[in-house]
């Protein structure tokens, strides 16, 4: 059975981030339809896969992690105009039976991805 899962570390605290929105959209030509939400846990992980079973399909889909307000609630930053806020990752999924682990590394200026297992 698919699914999708995904986490957020600190790299400046060298921690989970803790208490970091998430959005999940499917992206379809230029339509965005949002299908899950929820907030990382002490361990910076999601309660429950963002997708599971029949609910992943293949196609493309956008992560959207509200970092600004998780780097404000840290004391990272005080800025009124952010330099990383809301960071969109958009990717495919080809193999709707596979797992597909989008985690995100953040700090106040900088962020990667990868797929993880």
């Amino acid at each position: 059975m698919g699914k999708l899962t995904t986490h957020v570390l600190d790299t400046a605290r060298g921690k989970p981030a803790a208490g970091v929105k998430i959005m999940l959209y499917r992206v379809g030509g230029n339509s965005h339809k949002k299908i899950a939400e929820t907030v990382t846990n002490a361990d910076g992980r999601t309660d429950a896969p963002m997708l599971e079973g029949k609910a992943l399909t293949a196609g493309s889909y956008e992560l959207v992690f509200c970092a600004g307000n998780y780097l404000r609630s840290t004391g990272q930053t005080s800025a009124e105009v952010l330099f990383l806020d809301e960071i969109p990752i958009r990717f495919g999924v080809a193999d709707a039976e596979a797992h597909y682990h989008v985690p995100l590394l953040i700090s106040p200026f900088a962020y990667s991805t990868y797929r993880g297992s």
